[in-house]
């Protein structure tokens, strides 16, 4: 038969159903056959597809199978997260690079906010820093550069727009603490540091406070909430500052020297909520539920991490493994790094130390 035209209104596709293979579980999701149909009718293999609110995913996924090069876009992690996995799941995907440009609304909303008339960087930077001490409940300290501020006896530095907390910050954090002690009036008055930023570096969070707890510092980590940019939500005061991804892991080391066998258990993992949408919230109820997969590198040194082992859900196995083994061939000394993937793609990584044999 030949057929007709597709007219402009579609109703020969169904929506995506919770029994469909493709379903994801995101709200907005659309069938991949509509998109195959937009993508075919309006481009040819390796063109470039633009899809600027992916949600799901569906978009790239589709225009990888039809051999279209694409960028996909999204203000929401989770949403990133989902899509990342989804091509992950595409059988030969092609590399792809995942990207965070979120500094340049921030830097924007910087300078709107506290640039006046012939003002200086640092008068600019000044005023950011008092404006996200206020929302801390923090009050702002004089002649320092890493440490901005004090709460409850606590040193606080604020992280800027538009560059992630490194462990090069912390290490001048650290310098500059160290110096300040028995100072003056805005001298630390304990051995606490509250980081504020608003993106943190890759494995930053445990790994520093690893390096931070040999300096003899107690740092905890924060993250900046978007909602600071949000004129409403500084008026009413519904600012929170939640700390990052917090992760436990026990260890069981060998009971003699005649084994070389080593088990690791997660005991907790705790993420911070500003960025998990409500109904996802909702859903979880146990902390295992917010561990995407986790992976272990038995012999760390140092340089890139080796993916040993991992465990992560699929629909037939939804239960996530909380325990794994590890039977090392010669006696020594070990780094063991545990690397935990959220459920909105951020990494939490632990250093632990093991001997053997």
């Amino acid at each position: 038969m030949p057929g007709k035209v597709v007219q402009s209104v579609w109703t020969d596709i169904s929506p995506v159903n919770s029994q469909a293979i493709e379903d994801t579980g995101y709200a907005t999701q659309k069938p991949e056959a509509l998109l195959e149909r937009i993508i075919k009718a309006s481009s040819n293999e390796n063109d470039l597809v633009l899809d600027c609110f992916c949600g799901s995913g569906t978009t790239p996924a589709v225009a990888e199978k039809l051999g279209r090069r694409w960028i996909a876009c999204d203000l929401s992690r989770f949403a990133i997260h989902v899509t990342r996995k989804r091509l992950l799941g595409i059988a030969g995907v092609r590399p792809f690079v995942v990207q965070n440009l979120g500094k340049y609304e921030r830097q924007v909303w910087q300078s709107a906010e506290f640039k006046s008339q012939n003002a200086e960087p640092s008068s600019i930077q000044q005023a950011y820093r008092k404006f996200i001490l206020d929302l801390y409940h923090a009050r702002p300290v004089k002649n320092y550069v890493w440490l901005h501020g004090v709460k409850g006896g606590r040193m606080v530095h604020v992280g800027s727009v538009d560059a992630p907390v490194t462990a090069g910050d912390l290490a001048n954090i650290a310098a500059e603490f160290k110096k300040a002690v028995g100072t003056g009036q805005d001298a630390p008055a304990t051995n606490g540091v509250d980081v504020l930023g608003w993106d943190f570096a890759f494995e930053l969070n445990e790994v520093a406070r690893q390096q931070a707890a040999q300096a003899n510092l107690d740092v905890r980590f924060f993250r900046i909430p978007r909602d600071v940019m949000d004129k409403r939500a500084v008026e009413q005061g519904d600012i929170h500052f939640f700390e990052l991804g917090a992760l436990k892991v026990d260890v069981r080391l060998p009971k003699s020297e005649e084994t070389s066998e080593v088990s690791l258990t997660l005991t907790d993992f705790v993420i911070p909520l500003d960025d998990v949408p409500q109904e996802i919230q909702k859903s979880i109820k146990h902390w295992s539920q917010w561990v995407d997969y986790w992976a272990v590198d038995w012999d760390y040194k140092g340089d890139a991490f080796h993916n040993q082992w991992q465990t992560y859900r699929t629909r037939k196995k939804p239960a996530l493994e909380l325990s794994t083994t590890h039977r090392y061939e010669q006696p020594g000394e070990y780094t063991v790094l545990v690397k935990v993937i959220d459920i909105l793609g951020n990494d939490t990584t632990k250093t632990l130390q093991v001997k053997v044999g």
